[in-house]
């Protein structure tokens, strides 16, 4: 037997191929076999699409954004039902023919009992992504193929299709497979938040930077804190299986009461916190309602669906909103350039006037936002939010605009009333407003113009009557120019523009600990300020997650000091006491560094315990940073402050290779 080298499916899991090979004998299947010529007709192909509806519909999206990363690589994109036969392509044209060869075509099981081992058929049996690559097909007229398959689970775990890259074996790509997975577990996402649309969903991650992303873990709850399901990445973090977790209490999965969790997102809609898996380890994580809306107390939910939603269609449904976090004044807690915002923002108040909040991640842009609302003569009207980031660009049309009864597959009876007709009479707040698809901008600049709105698979326009407000963090001016911006909704919604400053610029730090921790006090017992190391402690600080991170901080420090009059440096978590030393570590690697460039070759030296030489420390520094990171040059260079010329002008000084 000619000895084959590796690939990519062989790595790591030599026994996949041998396997499927064995079963493909034991099927009585013959390598010299030609493939099957007759697809399904049309009519069954329709039926079969039908029966495989929301895995199509939420796929479909999916499957083109896969497609245009992949263009021009003599390839094509398949979807499958879950026993292999091709629901749907997409291919380079100059591909095409060739699939066609070998019967890659809508309508052709590619099951291993059909076309023995293949990626679409063995992924499905071994329930693993998988890669099959040329002459490791057991088909020989396959072996012109290298394919790259991960299956596709429904919000229950159960396989329900797969999606494939099939393509030239010339033009095969080691990274083809990780655009493959990472696309069916946006399609798995899709589905589950499409099947837990009236859930209540937690969001959660380790690393606060993946929440909103596709690696975050979804878990989906009933009303009275019953588990229904999570996600794959969910599952993952909890250690357990999906069986494992069923019928288990919400406070044993995440550590906090079922009610807590509620009164927490009444309280302040869209703000992390931090719960505790069954490990012990502590997760950022944001719950919402969805389609629901918290009424009261933790008690009880009331649904938009339904009755209530139909009879919805102008005022929208009923909104409860907890008390505002803030107003203009006491957003000013004595940084000067906080209160010349306020000031600019004050001047337009009660004129209907588009504001455009810029900022990083975590500035605070969403409280300024509800206290331009609340300061208005809108403020007994809806505040109504959306984070355009964080919706698949599938879901944001239909979040925004509603929809009618079967608008599309998956949409709920009676339709769903959208957040702009939520918001008539009140202020719509778009946040991260540059995450927005191009084709809804077009609509959204429609409503602005016209100042009505057509749901999704309806005819009649709904006037409304609101005010906008948006936030990004981006630089929209270089995403006109880029052409992911459009130009026109711009100068729509940038009547007046604020930049709101980081938490580090800021020179009222005191203050706003003070503020928060009077904001966050849910009783006796919660301790109203910090001690003064704690706050020269903050002092030192970066805060790359600005108020957000600073929240979350206090929030946690306060339960430890529970009972305690004041928060002491022992009840910081410990993640955070790290970063803060990392980061006073880093400033003062900066300063070195500065020094080191201004002495260009001096004999400056350090302690007796860095290397005797200025610009050896330097570079010494630097390769840690990079061992530290794995390497990447430009997150040690965004750590360290510097460009990343300057990182390996370092290390080429330091003698050190990357």
């Amino acid at each position: 037997m000619t000895h084959r080298p590796a690939t990519p499916s062989r790595i790591g899991r030599p026994d996949v191929i041998a396997q499927a090979h064995a079963r493909s004998l034991e099927l009585g299947l013959r390598a010299s076999e030609t493939p099957d010529f007759h697809p399904l007709r049309r009519p069954a192909l329709r039926e079969l699409v039908d029966r495989n509806q929301s895995l199509f519909t939420h796929a479909l999206p999916v499957m083109e954004t896969l497609h245009a990363q992949i263009v021009d690589t003599q390839s094509m994109v398949l979807l499958t039902d879950n026993r292999g036969l091709i629901l749907h392509s997409l291919g380079d044209s100059d591909f095409v023919e060739k699939a066609n060869r070998v019967a890659l075509c809508p309508g052709v099981s590619w099951a291993e009992a059909d076309r023995g081992t293949n990626a679409i058929g063995t992924a499905l049996v071994d329930g693993q992504p998988t890669v099959v690559h040329a002459d490791e097909h057991f088909l020989r007229a396959n072996r012109i193929l290298t394919c790259s398959c991960a299956p596709i689970a429904d919000p229950f775990g159960r396989t329900i299709g797969a999606l494939d890259v099939s393509g030239d074996t010339r033009g095969f790509h080691k990274h083809t497979l990780a655009l493959v997975r990472m696309s069916a577990q946006m399609i798995e996402n899709h589905l589950f938040s499409n099947q837990f649309a009236d859930a209540v969903r937690v969001h959660f991650h380790a690393r606060a930077e993946f929440i909103g992303t596709l690696f975050e873990g979804l878990a989906a709850f009933a009303a009275d804190g019953t588990f229904l399901s999570a996600n794959r990445s969910a599952l993952f973090q909890f250690g357990q299986p999906l069986a494992a977790l069923q019928g288990q209490p919400f406070e044993a999965l995440l550590g906090v009461a079922f009610p807590k969790l509620l009164q927490q997102i009444a309280r302040t809609p869209g703000e992390s916190l931090m719960l505790t898996l069954p490990s012990g380890v502590r997760v950022v994580a944001r719950g919402e309602f969805a389609a629901q809306r918290y009424v009261g107390s933790a008690e009880g939910f009331v649904g938009t669906s339904g009755t209530a939603a139909s009879n919805a269609v102008r005022h929208g449904p009923r909104i409860v909103e907890p008390a505002p976090l803030a107003t203009l004044e006491t957003l000013d807690t004595g940084d000067a350039q906080v209160s010349a915002i306020l000031r600019r923002v004050a001047k337009v108040r009660g004129r209907d006037i588009p504001i455009l909040i810029l900022g990083k991640t975590g500035t605070g842009k969403e409280w300024l936002a509800r206290a331009i609302h609340h300061d208005s003569p809108r403020r007994a009207a809806p505040f109504v939010a959306l984070n355009c980031a964080s919706l698949p660009d599938t879901l944001i049309e239909a979040e925004l605009f509603g929809y009618e009864d079967g608008a599309f597959t998956g949409a709920k009876k009676r339709g769903s009333v959208g957040k702009i007709v939520q918001a008539d009479g009140g202020t719509l707040f778009l946040d991260e407003i540059g995450d927005m698809p191009l084709a809804q901008q077009v609509r959204l600049m429609r409503v602005l113009q016209e100042r009505t709105v057509v749901p999704l698979g309806g005819t009649r326009a709904i006037p409304v009557d609101l005010r906008i407000v948006c936030a990004t963090h981006r630089n929209l001016r270089a995403m006109i120019e880029d052409g992911t911006f459009r130009e026109d909704l711009y100068y729509r919604i940038n009547g007046l523009v604020v930049t709101l400053p980081a938490l580090r610029e800021r020179t009222d730090l005191a203050a706003l600990v003070e503020r928060m921790l009077e904001l966050q006090r849910e009783g006796e017992g919660l301790p109203r300020r910090v001690s003064a190391a704690v706050l020269e402690r903050f002092m030192q600080c970066r805060w790359p997650g600005n108020l957000r991170q600073l929240a979350n901080v206090l929030r946690t420090a306060s339960i430890m000091a529970e009972g305690t009059d004041r928060i002491e440096l022992d009840d910081l978590p410990e993640d955070f006491l790290q970063d803060c030393a990392d980061s006073a570590a880093n400033d003062n690697a900066q300063s070195l560094l500065a020094a080191g460039d201004d002495a260009k070759g001096s004999d400056a030296t350090v302690q007796a315990s860095t290397p005797s030489r200025m610009e050896d420390w330097q570079a010494t520094l630097i390769a840690q940073t990079l061992a530290r990171l794995d390497g990447n040059v430009s997150a040690a260079a965004r750590e360290l402050g510097l460009a990343r010329n300057t990182v390996y002008r370092y290390l080429r000084r330091g003698g050190t290779t990357h």
